[in-house]
């Protein structure tokens, strides 16, 4: 027995495939016996893996569930479903049991409904790049080990609630009289627990669109695409809100506005979190991608902290942070990592509750933490395609290009992850996906003819590589 998965489908950071065309049943089954036969060989001895299993509110979900746990148990893992919940109440699952080894939650995230696919962590650190094309390599050999597992079924709800509240242990109850917040599920995963934790909040607290709902009727679960935020802008105003917060599809990455309807970009809630973190951890690394706004790093050097820069992409900013023993990372996509006093992965909804920790600590109000921040031009991440065989080489090109004796006066170049160029004007970025064949562009000033300038700068790039930034598109 082999198998042989679509060639789009084992991705950098996940596994993902759009149903009854690329990915289907036997993958999942691939999958879960490729996992374990990893896992079992990685922990040796004759151990008996241990896996925790989740899925999100796809329609699809529980069927490749029933199919992921079949592989698993016939590689001779032992699972531990969680049912339906987000992406970080799986995490949960495996980072606060000693004894469970790896896991696993079946989710498409914020794609459309008929995506989905896989996230995984091996042994508390992340499983990705390399780790996901052994499971093509093992899947196309057959290579699985055989073996009988047992399937039991817990409750980690109410645990993992109670977990998130413990940030909340060092406020003064005082501080956080008066709160009023909104919340936007959006039809995601993270809707029923959201019920439960909104519910043991202090505050009051308006919820929309918690029924969780894989067809998504409302609006799409992406939080970083303004248009998606127009309900939770609409309550803000209906109710007075301090501020909202809103969920991708399986709860692990994070949207904001303000009480005045601004929208708290990944990079500004970053500003915030370090803010409050360096004064209780002072000269700690704060890790942000490679997109994020010059305004942040200067930020987390302005309140005595150490900021780094690195690539793109949660996978690889979890191993970063591992690395360098930083407390908190950040990239613009709205996934925040806490390892200050948490487990050190991306999830929603405890950021929505450090988001109220931070301002009672700060003493101010998110509105006016955000009024604070200063006033930057910045162009939406523009993705745009490039052929898969083009888009590193285009790179490389321009990287040659700006290095070495051609970088004009006052021009520094950051090659962490694609080209990020530094000029009086502000910066522009140049990188490529490693999730799809589009190449992405950003540019930031404090002008906007020094934005001009900077578009101009990319253009001029892409022209000497034989290409043109054209329409962009999505994710």
């Amino acid at each position: 027995m082999s198998h042989d998965f679509h060639p789009t489908v084992l991705r950098e950071y996940d596994i993902r495939g759009i149903i009854g065309e690329t990915l289907g049943p036997d993958d999942a089954r691939a999958i879960g016996r490729g996992f374990g036969t990893l896992l079992a060989r990685d922990l040796g001895d004759g151990a008996v893996p241990l896996v925790a299993v989740g899925y999100d509110g796809r329609v699809s979900s529980p069927i490749l569930e029933s199919a992921l746990i079949e592989g698993l148990t016939a590689s001779g893992c032992n699972v531990r479903r969680i049912g339906m919940g987000a992406t970080p109440m799986l995490y949960y699952a495996e980072a606060s049991a000693e004894e469970v080894d790896g896991g696993i939650q079946i989710t498409g995230s914020h794609n459309p409904a008929n995506y989905n696919g896989f996230k995984m962590v091996f042994r508390g650190r992340p499983f990705f790049g390399a780790d996901i094309q052994r499971l093509g390599e093992i899947g196309a050999a057959g290579e699985w080990i055989d073996g009988a597992g047992s399937v039991e079924t817990i409750e980690i709800e109410d645990e993992y609630v109670a977990r998130m509240l413990a940030a909340l242990d060092s406020i003064e109850p005082s501080a956080l009289e008066g709160l009023t917040v909104a919340w936007d599920a959006g039809n995601g995963a993270a809707g029923p627990v959201l019920e439960k934790l909104a519910a043991r909040l202090p505050g009051t607290h308006h919820l929309l669109f918690t029924e969780v709902d894989g067809n998504f009727p409302n609006h799409h679960p992406d939080p970083t695409v303004e248009a998606n935020l127009a309900d939770l802008k609409a309550l803000v105003a209906e109710k007075s809100c301090d501020f909202g917060i809103a969920f991708d599809g399986d709860g692990d990455r994070i949207g904001a506005i303000d009480g005045e309807g601004r929208v708290i970009w990944g990079d500004q809630l970053l500003m915030i979190y370090a803010e409050d973190l360096l004064g209780k951890l002072p000269n700690s690394t704060i890790i942000a991608d490679v997109k994020a706004s010059r305004a942040l790093f200067d930020h987390v050097e302005q309140h005595g902290g150490k900021p780094l820069m690195w690539k793109t992409g949660h996978s690889l900013i979890k191993s970063k942070m591992k690395e360098v023993s930083s407390p908190l990372a950040g990239e613009m996509s709205g996934h925040v990592f806490f390892a200050d006093e948490y487990h050190g992965f991306d999830d929603a909804l405890y950021a929505g509750v450090r988001l109220i920790a931070a301002s009672a600590r700060l003493g101010k109000s998110v509105t006016q933490l955000r009024g604070e921040m200063p006033a930057m031009l910045n162009t939406p991440e523009m993705r745009f395609q490039v052929d898969e065989s083009r888009k590193f080489a285009a790179i490389e090109e321009v990287k040659a290009r700006m290095t070495g004796d051609n970088v004009p006066e006052g021009v520094e170049v950051n090659a962490t992850d694609g080209v990020r160029v530094n000029t009086p004007d502000g910066w522009w970025l140049l990188r490529a996906s490693n999730t799809q064949d589009v190449l992405v562009a950003r540019a930031e000033s404090e002008s906007e003819a020094g934005l001009e300038r900077l578009m101009a700068q990319i253009d001029e790039q892409l022209a000497l590589s034989g290409l043109e930034r054209g329409e962009s598109v999505g994710h």
